[in-house]
Order: structure tokens, then sequence, then C-alpha cells
């Protein structure tokens, strides 16, 4: 049943607005909710279905609302817990992160949240449109530079998991040689403690090396030291 809807042309309408992808706007400032709200109306394939000034107001309207795209400025208080609650009681939902600084901490932070996309501070209305509009093609749009916070991080967890699991590839002889190298022996140091040849040495470092994946033997240290680290001290 089409409520309110007569000839072609309502049908059009109503045709229009359920394709459109639906928007919730969130942010304490209201000038700037009304003023995005007015903007966004006019983009076209885009349908604001509801504002929100805090928290909690927003996580009861994109239930009750169930928007595609939620829009949420990061200046608010309480901006990153309402992207977690969010994408908690909304998993399929989208947050696009409004005003994000483009440093590393604020990237990190707004990813670890949940949000599926980015709009720095001095994004444009046009960028806020197209991240509203990759969010719910289930693609992210944004800068270069927090792109590279977002591979960054990727790499340091890479980093993370190889110190506390690969260590576990290593022989027993190959474990004990690492030691040594963390303690900053030389090879010929290494042969003398274990009473082996310098070439055998050689070959366990170059095994060591490929079995952790790492270049020098600096990094093969550094790998056993995050190891030391991460492992609980036993009580005395």
């Amino acid at each position: 049943m089409l409520r309110g809807v007569t000839g072609a042309g309502g049908v059009q309408n109503l045709a229009e607005e359920q394709m459109a992808i639906h928007v919730l706007i969130v942010g304490d400032i209201r000038l700037y909710r009304e003023g995005l709200e007015r903007v966004l109306c006019k983009a076209g394939q885009i349908a604001v279905v509801g504002t929100a000034s805090g928290r909690e107001e927003a996580t009861q309207r994109v239930q009750a609302l169930k928007p595609d795209v939620v829009l949420l400025d990061m200046a608010m208080s309480e901006a990153h817990v309402a992207v977690q609650e969010i994408t908690h009681v909304a998993p399929d939902m989208k947050v696009v992160a409004l005003t994000v600084p483009e440093i590393d901490r604020e990237v990190i932070a707004c990813a670890e949240a949940g949000v599926a996309g980015y709009v720095t501070r001095d994004g444009s209305l046009n960028d806020v449109i197209q991240s509203i509009e990759a969010a719910a093609k289930g693609e992210l749009l944004c800068s270069g530079r927090i792109a590279a916070s977002l591979l960054r991080r990727i790499t340091a967890l890479a980093a993370e998991r190889h110190a506390t699991g690969t260590v576990e590839c290593l022989t027993g002889r190959e474990s004990r040689i690492l030691e040594l190298v963390e303690q900053g022996l030389s090879n010929k140091e290494i042969a003398r403690e274990l009473c082996i040849e310098v070439a055998t040495v050689k070959n366990h470092v170059h095994n060591i090396l490929e079995k952790l994946g790492v270049h020098r033997r600096g990094e093969a240290a550094a790998v056993m030291r995050r190891l030391h680290t991460h492992q609980p001290h036993e009580a005395t």
C-alpha cells in the first residue's frame, strides 16, 4: 500500500526515496547538524532520515530508523564510544567519521572503534557525499595520509604477531644462538661458546633470519627482546 502517494509521479518519488542512501547525522552542535542535513537533502541519492545530538540518542535512533550510513562528528563528546555502541547494535551499518585529525592515534582510534569511512577537518562537502556513497557500497574513501596511518598500523600488528609466534619455529640450537645474538655476541664468540665452527654459526643465523622473516641480526635480536617483554615474570 502506498501511503499518501497518487499518480505516477508520486510512485516515482517513493521509488527514488527507497533507492536512496538513508543517512543519520550525529553531532552535538545543532547548526552543524541542520546545515549538513540541508546540503545532503540536495545531493540526489541521499536521504537524511534523522539527526541525533549525543551518544544515547544516536544509538536509539539507529535502532528505530535503521539508516544505511551514520555520519558522526568525532569532535562530539564520547564520539568513539558512540561508534562502538552503534556498530554493536547494528553490525552491518556503516559509520563515517567526520572532522578526523590526520594523526596516527586519532585515525587508529577511529578504525578500532569501527568506522567505515573518514572525512578530515579539511574535507569538503563533496568529500562527505563521496564518503557516504563509498561506505554504502562497502568501500573506503580516505586521504593518502589516513591510508598511510592504517597501513602503518597493519605493519605494526604483523610485527607483533611475528614477535610472539615465529620464535616457536626455531630449533633448540637456533633458539640458543638467537639468545647469544641478542646478548651481542659475534659469530666467532658464539662458535667459541658452543664449541662449533664459525661456518656452522653462520648457517644457523641465516636460517634464523629466514624463519623470523627479518634481514639483519639486530632485527632478530629485537624479536627476542620483544618476546622476553611479553613473557610473564615468574613469582619468587
